[in-house]
């Protein structure tokens, strides 16, 4: 037996889940469990500014490596800023584990009026798949695992466990290979098979087809099917269109490649939409970025095979002629076996050709936004130039509510986990989290964060977390010193300009002021050796760059998104 107190029993826990990284602030509830953390090297802390930064970490860490972490909060407001940065994750489904503290089990659950008082685990329940209070030390093993269990299996998401103060220092007696038990023999570890009758039936609506479209969504790159998913496509000679949460899966120089991101996507992609006769969507919720103002882009008419881990995602709010429960991992090199086993396939390659052909002219009219000479950028000068500029492996994340539908359309992406939306909850601010997290990942890849003004304003403070632990960022603001979407939808509405002005804040000082690297950038011959001396600065930066606000093609389908079951 070995005597371990609360916070012992739970970093050794996670140490058996291999957790790389544990993301939070200090605090007085948590002291006993960050003091057994500051004697486990296998776990890196990192302290942040701002207990919403956490989360969106550790999220970050799910979507670039497909491993879990960690987000810590003291009890009460510490508890509270976690949920924000958690339903990020939870809409996205990223797996994530949330640990926070409260009052001794004397003065908790019920809570007796102590300052910080919060009932997090109620609080928790509308942000994660799972929340527990650990009431008793001797539990925190089974509840470690339960909650990699929840978080990891069906629709991947969040989960919490709340631990009281008293639980953290009350010392139990455990086996000596309680923390050993390895993770298949208690939680699955492969995602569910297809029936092989469904395989067959989707092989042979596939091989009909005239004009088959493809669709990627998250659950590909979670299941790390993306190569069969190619396979699939060129077995089919068909079009492919990945989500926002599975660029890649389809590379922009893929011959397949028509377009991806959903509704802000292109011409050629909702021309794939319209005219496709069937559609296999594997690893793919149908959120509003696949809807219009009639619903999802799968009209009932089409035949949609739909492969999902979790069965919910079956079915609604796209009806299926065949609904496949099954890991992506699982079904996709089976459906390229059966398809292949069929006499003869129907595709039609000019369908391809012509939507290829449409693309291009969606990319010439986005490449002329892009020459704008005006005396203020385009922001489609600044994405263009900005894509031009990256290194071939770099990574790249999109934020704020419209500048990254601009960095969408001109980013070259290679490679799955390379390009980082955040779809589900669309929280602005999220880019210099996730992007610090990808710095952590991957050290030795260039990191750029692509935001808007109003976006970085959120979590700014987090350039301090990039300076205290040496992550070297790049990040490039789309300056219209405004809240720009939101400005433009006033006028074209209602006309009237209410709270949208964001003038005079220069992003390039303050950055400087946090000890790292800064400029501003107002002309488009100024861009490239801006983001040259940040690279070389080997400092977080931040590249202040003047922008105005032009609306981007996809607006209006954007606003037909919006409009979908409003009376």
């Amino acid at each position: 037996m070995v005597k371990l107190n609360g916070a012992e029993a739970l970093v050794r826990a996670l140490r058996a889940e291999q957790v790389p990284y544990v993301f939070g602030i200090v605090g007085g509830k948590l002291a006993r469990f960050f003091h057994a953390l500051s004697r486990e090297p296998a776990i890196r802390f990192v302290g942040v500014r701002h207990e919403g930064a956490g989360p969106i970490m550790g999220a970050a860490v799910s979507a670039s490596t497909g491993r879990v972490a960690v987000a810590v909060g003291e009890m009460g407001p510490g508890a509270a800023n976690l949920l924000s940065g958690a339903g990020g994750a939870r809409n996205n489904s990223l797996p994530l584990v949330l640990v926070t503290s409260s009052q001794h089990r004397a003065a908790g659950y019920p809570f007796r009026g102590m300052f910080m008082d919060l009932d997090t685990q109620t609080a928790a329940r509308a942000f994660t798949k799972w929340s527990a209070v650990v009431s008793d030390g001797r539990r925190i093993p089974e509840l470690v695992r339960t909650a990699f269990r929840e978080a990891l299996t069906g629709r991947p998401g969040p989960v919490h466990l709340d631990v009281p103060q008293d639980v953290f220092a009350a010392e139990h007696e455990f086996a000596d290979d309680e923390f050993d038990l390895p993770p298949p023999r208690y939680r699955p570890v492969a995602g569910p098979e297809p029936a092989e009758a469904l395989v067959a039936e989707a092989a042979d609506l596939l091989a009909a087809a005239k004009k088959p479209l493809l669709v990627a969504g998250g659950g590909v790159v979670a299941a790390g099917a993306a190569a069969a998913f190619r396979e699939l496509a060129a077995l089919l000679n068909a079009p492919a269109v990945s989500t926002q949460m599975a660029l890649g899966v389809i590379p922009t120089a893929s011959r397949h490649f028509v377009g991806h991101g959903g509704i802000i996507g292109g011409e050629a992609l909702m021309q794939a939409f319209r005219e496709a006769d069937v559609v296999l969507a594997a690893g793919c919720r149908f959120s509003s970025w696949l809807w219009d103002e009639k619903g999802p882009l799968v009209r009932r008419s089409q035949r949609l095979i739909n492969v999902n881990t979790d069965a919910s995602a079956l079915g609604e709010p796209a009806f299926h002629a065949v609904g496949i429960h099954a890991d992506a991992r699982a079904a996709l090199p089976k459906l390229v076996a059966a398809v292949r086993s069929t006499t003869g396939l129907a595709g039609a390659p000019e369908w391809l050709r012509g939507l290829r052909e449409t693309d291009a002219a969606y990319r010439r009219k986005l490449a002329a936004l892009a020459d704008d000479a005006g005396p203020v950028m385009h922001p489609a000068t600044l994405a263009r130039e900005i894509a031009e500029c990256l290194p071939a492996d770099a990574l790249a994340v999109y934020d704020g509510g419209h500048t990254s539908f601009w960095s969408n359309d001109f980013t070259p992406v290679h490679d799955v986990r390379t390009r980082f939306h955040e779809p589900g909850m669309s929280q602005l601010g999220f880019g210099l989290p996730h992007a610090l997290a990808l710095k952590l990942a991957y050290p030795d890849r260039a990191v750029f964060n692509l935001t808007g003004d109003g976006s970085f304003g959120f979590t700014l403070q987090e350039l301090d977390t990039a300076r205290r632990y040496g992550l070297p960022v790049v990040n490039v603001i789309h300056d219209n010193q405004a809240w720009g979407i939101i400005r433009a939808g006033q006028k074209a509405a209602l006309d009237f300009s209410f709270g949208a002005d964001l003038e005079g804040t220069d992003y390039a000082a303050i950055a400087r002021g946090f000890g790292c690297h800064g400029e501003l950038v107002i002309r488009r011959e100024e861009i490239g050796p801006a983001v040259e001396r940040a690279l070389a600065s080997r400092l977080p930066a931040v590249i202040d760059c003047r922008t105005r606000f032009e609306p981007h093609p996809a607006m209006p389908a954007f606003g037909r998104m919006n409009a979908y079951g409003y009376p």
